[in-house]
């Protein structure tokens, strides 16, 4: 399947941020540096959020100060990130990433953008970490799964009824696309075996099973840790059900194995797979993925 390109997504009907600070009175007395929507600035030391929307982006009716959205006025400090954005004005190439993120707790995106996941299996686990990755601005996925779209993966999978019987590797890469057109998909619509887990997910730095099967999550965690034992591997086990989300829990199993789950409820005749708990234990695996990458699980 061909990528969508970015301008076939975002339509160019505004001008890049402004930096120009020629005009201001105060260009001579000290100043601090910060980020406004992700471009390096200098401003006057003494200078508000308010003072700085007026300058940048007059029209601006959100102001998020480094990560969290303001109303009331404040001063502004070193390495400050504000972004600044206009409700209903579609932003160009340059702005958009900046703008997706800004809700992100500040430098997070900049870690993670070149970082690769493998998921193994993009079933209700595997397409709803992936989709969170994506929103999260994970650089590069890595999907794997031989199967197609069908009617009874909708109650918890992240696809649509157009896309029933498309493989979902191309229907996932498809829906990350609408979402976060800067994300680097590599789609690998095949079965996962001994023979070519190595080479499938040689660049990963983090690998997440999301199988439905315990022989295929046994052999996937077999596998990484024999031929690649610096990978680190965020699993699931016990997932199935309705019952207490605080019995979702993350364990790590080893030094670089995690697992995700209760540990015991499984799909079988009476149990079911819903959207609910499968959603708990599947952002249970992303935010572990995440620590991982952002070094919070040495």
């Amino acid at each position: 399947m061909i990528p969508l390109k970015v301008n076939q997504i975002l339509t160019l009907t505004i001008q890049p941020l402004s930096i120009n600070l020629i005009s201001m009175k105060e260009k001579n007395s000290p100043t601090i540096q910060i980020k406004v929507n992700e471009k390096e600035v200098s401003v006057p030391s003494h200078f508000t959020l308010f003072q700085l929307k007026k300058e940048f982006k007059p029209n601006a009716n959100v102001m998020i100060y480094n990560g969290f959205p303001l109303t009331s006025d404040c001063s502004l400090k070193q390495g400050d990130e504000i972004v600044l954005i206009q409700k209903g004005e579609t932003p160009s190439p340059e702005e958009f990433e900046c703008l997706m993120m800004a809700r992100h707790t500040p430098g997070i995106h900049q870690k993670i953008k070149k970082s690769v996941v493998g998921i193994a299996g993009l079933g209700g686990l595997g397409s709803n970490v992936a989709m969170a990755l994506a929103r999260t601005g994970v650089g590069t996925l890595i999907l794997v799964d031989f199967d197609v779209v069908e009617p009874s993966n909708l109650n918890r999978q992240q696809y649509f009824l157009h896309q029933i019987g498309m493989p979902k590797v191309e229907a996932l890469q498809e829906n990350i696309f609408k979402i976060n057109p800067y994300v680097r998909v590599h789609p690998y619509n095949e079965r996962l075996d001994r023979n070519n887990v190595e080479r499938i997910f040689k660049e990963a730095d983090v690998v997440v099973e999301a199988f439905d099967r315990a022989e295929e999550k046994a052999m996937l965690i077999n596998v990484i840790s024999e031929k690649m034992p610096n990978k680190y591997i965020v699993a699931a086990s016990g997932v199935a059900g309705y019952g207490d989300n605080n019995e979702i829990k993350t364990v790590r199993f080893s030094s670089k194995i995690f697992i995700v789950g209760d540990q015991k409820t499984a799909a079988q005749p009476g149990v079911g797979l819903m959207a609910p708990r499968v959603g708990i234990a599947a952002h249970h695996q992303a935010n572990t993925v995440l620590r991982i990458l952002l070094g919070e699980e040495k």
